[in-house]
């Protein structure tokens, strides 16, 4: 199990635990915090993590930022990424596809999950992750792909 799922079971069912964990997260990856973000669930081949809806997160015309969705597909595809690859493999973003399907507006929750299941392998792939964002009344508002490029972790 990875250290990131270990210390998420951990904290999960203390109070403040899932605030705590998205702190620590944010901590480690500094532009994540702009979302505050919520994990609602992580376990292999799922990541689920939510934001309330506030002025910061806000474009001119009052709906979600295309960027506040686009930080939690990577957020979410990148968490689920780190609990479901083997543990001698590691992962990087290499790109990411969107479409915005309805005005965001309200909170948000994304859910991520893998197209197929990872594997150990002796070089590189590339491993796509499905994103979808909903609203508060369960209407889809946003969906992206994101490639995770997967490699064996160095020897070092």
């Amino acid at each position: 199990m990875s250290q990131t799922l270990s210390l998420y079971r951990r904290l999960v069912s203390l109070p403040g635990g899932r605030w705590l964990y998205a702190r620590l997260i944010c901590w480690k990856a500094p532009y994540f915090a702009t979302i505050s973000p919520r994990f609602v669930a992580l376990e292999p081949g799922r990541c689920e993590v939510s934001f309330r809806d506030r002025r910061r997160v806000h474009n001119h015309i009052g709906t979600v930022h295309a960027i506040a969705l686009c930080n939690a597909a990577e957020l979410s595809a990148g968490m689920m990424t780190d609990v479901t690859i083997p543990a001698g493999m590691r992962w990087i973003p290499r790109g990411m596809t969107v479409e915005y399907v309805a005005k965001a507006k309200g909170a948000m929750h994304a859910t991520a999950t893998p197209e197929f299941a990872a594997t150990e392998a002796a070089s590189g792939y590339a491993w796509p992750a499905r994103v979808s964002i909903r609203d508060g009344a369960g209407q889809e508002v946003f969906r992206a792909r994101i490639d995770m490029w997967v490699s064996p972790r160095s020897q070092r």
